[in-house]
């Protein structure tokens, strides 16, 4: 008697089997690690840099024409007003750093820098952030800055240490990441956001949900 041979399978059974060990593999987004954000941070820092500098630069000359006689050579300089500065320059690069969030995190939930590294910030129902819960976030971010600047302030009052302690304010933010169970950074908790390490296969770029977005309307 001869052995029947077995039955290869079908090509739809095959695919079938391909999809399935595809979906198994399919990477899950998850919470971002420390060292991640604070690469996305860096990229970003250097085009924050470049928009406060421009607005101080603006605001500089603005300050300059209203506020004071230009005089014909160095010796003449004088600083700006310290009303001018306070009330001026101080509220603009504020609103300068929180537009620059709040328009890429509203749009698509990435900055440029956090597009780079697949980041993504959204709130705990996964929807994309408003305007005041951007705000809301900035805010806790910048909260351990400003305690560890004051208390470098009033250990020594010199320039130098205020800005190292808010510095080092800055990266508790995210070392906070480590010892937290969730792996959440300060500003995560306080504004109950999160930023989240997309898949390749589902993170989409910045200009591709504005483009979508656009041609949806």
């Amino acid at each position: 008697m001869s052995k029947s041979l077995p039955k290869r399978p079908s090509k739809s059974a095959t695919k079938q089997t391909v999809s399935a060990n595809h979906s198994s593999e399919v990477e899950e987004p998850m919470i971002a690690k420390a060292g991640t954000r604070m690469a996305a941070i860096l990229y970003d820092g250097m085009l924050i840099l470049a928009l406060l500098f421009l607005v101080g630069t603006i605001l500089t000359v603005i300050g300059t024409l209203l506020t004071m006689n230009t005089g014909t050579d160095s010796s003449q300089a004088q600083s700006l007003p310290t009303w001018y500065q306070n009330v001026i320059m101080t509220p603009s690069f504020i609103l300068t750093l929180v537009g620059f969030y709040g328009i890429f995190w509203r749009r698509g939930g990435q900055t440029l820098g956090m597009q780079t590294w697949r980041l993504k910030t959204v709130n705990n129902n996964g929807h994309l952030l408003t305007w005041g819960q951007s705000f809301k976030r900035i805010l806790a971010a910048s909260i351990m800055p400003v305690v560890f600047g004051v208390i470098g302030s009033v250990v020594d009052g010199s320039r130098a240490v205020l800005l190292t302690s808010a510095f080092l304010g800055f990266v508790f933010n995210y070392a906070f990441c480590l010892f937290n169970p969730r792996g959440l950074a300060v500003q995560d908790m306080l504004s109950n956001t999160i930023t989240l390490k997309m898949p390749k296969t589902e993170n989409e770029g910045l200009w591709r949900v504005i483009r979508n977005r656009k041609q949806g309307k």
